[in-house]
């Protein structure tokens, strides 16, 4: 179950309560796919999940303005385990970092990483630096998505 967004001083958006919170697809929809936009975002999310999925990925971490009160967000940033991962089956593009991951958004429409990755501007693993506010650098939450029991991609719901 995805919580309410609170307010956090500083942040001109809301947010989710600090921690993981576990959601499966269709909650997130639920939740955030609420206008044109954030559909067009979460149909991208869907599609790399998928792709994930097929991997071995077990876990895709949720963030970015499009878990925010932010009305029109621009994308999603998202970061997923490399835990049992088929390199072989894996999509090069969620690999692909230059210009700003510029492949990854012209696929997906948002960002990814490996949760495990640095990042190199705070040098915390990205599943760690995205639970971080980036207007205040307070705690704030973030969704995780079990990709191997989701109900969207087994096919037991419709998006």
């Amino acid at each position: 179950m995805i919580p309410a967004l609170v307010p956090l001083p500083g942040s001109p958006w809301s947010v989710l309560p600090p921690g993981e919170h576990l959601a499966s697809l269709p909650d997130v929809a639920a939740a955030f796919a609420t206008n044109n936009r954030r559909r067009e975002l979460f149909d991208g999310l869907v599609l790399a999940s998928r792709k994930l999925r097929l991997s071995g990925c077990p876990t895709v971490y949720l963030d970015g303005s499009y878990v925010t009160g932010k009305p029109t967000p621009g994308d999603f940033d998202a970061c997923w385990d490399p835990t049992g991962v088929d390199p072989a089956m894996l999509d090069p593009v969620f690999l692909q970092f230059a210009n700003g991951r510029a492949a990854q958004k012209a696929a997906f429409r948002g960002e990814f990483f490996p949760s495990s990755m640095m990042c190199a501007d705070v040098g915390q693993a990205f599943v760690d630096f995205f639970q971080l506010d980036r207007f205040t650098g307070k705690q704030k939450g973030i969704i995780s998505i079990p990709l191997s029991a989701d109900p969207l991609l087994s096919g037991k719901v419709q998006p």
